[in-house]
């Protein structure tokens, strides 16, 4: 006999990217599976699903956070903010300084190492190299390519990122 789950659904109110986003399925859903599968924003990466590699990273009331380790619930009447709100043209200053230092590789741990690095400039404006490596530490990059992402930091926190 097959059980079925019984989901107790309601209506989540999430702001995301400055916009009210109602969604109504079951509270526990991680957030990631949110934005990604219900709202269609797919920049947020699935990347380990246990909170360990930080391809998920968003920004929730500012801060970094690991979307695969929050529910739909405990993100409502929180502002989240996914990598297509971080600026409408990718001039975020991060984003320039990504670009300009040519961080990307295979780009998929990308938008999660944005999102962590402009949570870091909003906390520390002129951060040191041990500052990065510990604000970063948790966002694993397999193409290795943490000297860049260090010095766009850098190059970001220049420009006032």
């Amino acid at each position: 006999m097959e059980r079925q789950r019984t989901v107790e659904q309601k209506d989540i109110v999430l702001d995301v990217n400055g916009e009210k986003r109602t969604y109504r399925d079951d509270p526990d859903m991680p957030l990631l599976w949110v934005l990604r599968d219900v709202l269609d924003l797919p920049g947020t990466k699935y990347g380990c699903g246990i909170g360990s590699c930080g391809a998920c990273t968003v920004h929730i009331d500012g801060a970094a956070a690991r979307s695969c380790q929050v529910s739909a619930a405990e993100a409502a009447g929180k502002k989240i903010t996914t990598i297509e709100g971080l600026s409408k043209d990718g001039d975020h200053p991060v984003q320039q300084a990504w670009m300009e230092e040519g961080v990307s590789q295979c780009g998929y741990c990308q938008p999660g190492q944005i999102m962590a690095a402009a949570a870091l400039l909003t906390q520390i404006k002129k951060p040191t190299d041990a500052d990065i490596d510990k604000a970063m530490s948790g966002n694993l990059c397999r193409c290795g390519t943490y000297p860049r992402i260090r010095r766009a930091i850098h190059a970001a926190a220049q420009k006032g990122g």
